[in-house]
C-alpha cells in the first residue's frame, strides 16, 4: 500500500466515523465568493483542520470546512474552499480530497472557481460553463508512481468535462433565464495575477477565462472515472483587457458574490435532475 493510499484510508475511516458512513453521490467544490451556496443548508460540518491529512485552507473567501448534506434528494459533500497549489501545497495535496470522496462512493464532481476574463465579450458577474481547460500550471497531479487500483497510468483527457452534464446545465440556465457563457478555462499556478502580455498569449491559446485552480481536480476526477461539471464565475477583467485597471482579491470576492447568487441557483436546479 502506498503512502497516499494509507492516507486515503486513514481519512476515509475518520470521515465515516464522523458522518455515520455517509455515502455521497455528488461533490461540490466552492470557489471564492460562492459561500452563499451553502447558506441555509443543514448537515454535518467538519473543519478541514480537524480532518487527518487535510490541513487547512488559508485563502480569504474560503470557509475551510466540509458539509455533508442532502440537496434535491441527493447526498452531497460540499467543499467550502479548496487547497491551492499557490499556497505551497503539492498537487497530491490539492487533489487528495477528490480521491477520498471517490472512495466514499461519489461519482459526480461539480467544480467552481473565480476567474478573470480574457474574452472581451465576457464581463464581471458572468458565469461560464467550462467546456475544456488548458493546464498551464507547470505541473500535473498524476506525476509520480501510479496506483492501478485508482486509475490507468495514461488516462484519456479528451472529454474531461462530461458532455451530458454540460447540456443539462445549458438547459437549466435557459429555463432560469441565466445567460450562461461557454468557454475554455486556463489554469496558472498563481498567486500573482497575469501580466498583460501573458494574457494576450493565453488568449492566443484559446483561453476565455484564467484562474488558479480547478484543472488539477478535474484531471484527477477524470482519472478516477468520475463525471465532472465545471463553472467559472467571472470576477474581474484579466490584466490589459481594460486599460488602467488594477487587480485585487477583494474585487474577486465582491464580484464573486454577484455571480455566486446566480450560479448557486443554477447548481441547485442542475442537482434536481442529475
Amino acid at each position: 500500500m502506498t503512502q497516499t493510499n494509507k492516507e486515503i484510508l486513514e481519512t476515509l475511516n475518520f470521515l465515516n466515523q464522523k458522518t455515520d458512513n455517509f455515502k455521497p453521490q455528488i461533490v461540490i467544490v466552492l470557489g471564492s465568493g460562492l459561500g452563499v451556496f451553502s447558506q441555509g443548508l443543514d448537515g454535518i460540518k467538519i473543519p478541514y483542520k480537524n480532518i487527518p491529512n487535510f490541513g487547512s485552507s488559508n485563502v480569504q473567501g474560503h470557509k475551510g470546512e466540509l458539509l455533508f448534506t442532502e440537496i434535491e434528494n441527493k447526498k452531497c459533500i460540499v467543499m467550502q474552499g479548496r487547497f491551492h497549489y499557490y499556497e505551497g501545497n503539492s498537487m497530491l495535496k490539492c487533489t487528495f480530497p477528490i480521491k477520498v470522496f471517490s472512495q466514499m462512493g461519489a461519482e459526480t464532481v461539480i467544480l467552481t472557481n473565480a476567474a478573470g476574463c480574457a474574452n472581451p465579450d465576457f464581463k464581471p458577474g458572468d458565469i461560464m460553463l467550462i467546456k475544456d481547460h488548458i493546464n498551464f500550471m507547470g505541473n500535473n497531479p498524476l506525476i509520480g508512481p501510479n496506483d492501478d487500483s485508482l486509475g490507468t497510468r495514461f488516462p484519456d483527457m479528451t472529454n474531461i468535462y462530461t458532455k451530458s452534464l454540460q447540456q443539462l446545465a445549458l438547459n437549466k440556465a435557459k429555463e432560469l433565464d441565466i445567460d450562461l457563457k461557454e468557454g475554455i478555462y486556463l489554469a496558472t499556478s498563481g498567486p500573482s495575477y497575469e501580466t498583460p502580455s501573458e494574457v494576450q498569449m493565453y488568449k492566443s491559446f484559446g483561453a476565455d477565462v484564467i484562474g488558479m485552480s480547478t484543472a488539477p481536480e478535474a484531471i484527477v476526477s477524470k482519472y478516477l472515472n468520475m463525471q465532472t461539471l465545471g463553472f467559472s464565475m467571472v470576477t474581474n477583467f484579466a490584466a490589459g483587457i481594460k486599460k488602467d485597471t488594477t487587480l485585487s482579491h477583494q474585487e474577486v470576492i465582491e464580484e464573486g458574490k454577484i455571480a455566486g447568487a446566480k450560479l448557486s441557483k443554477l447548481i441547485m436546479s442542475v442537482l434536481a435532475d442529475i
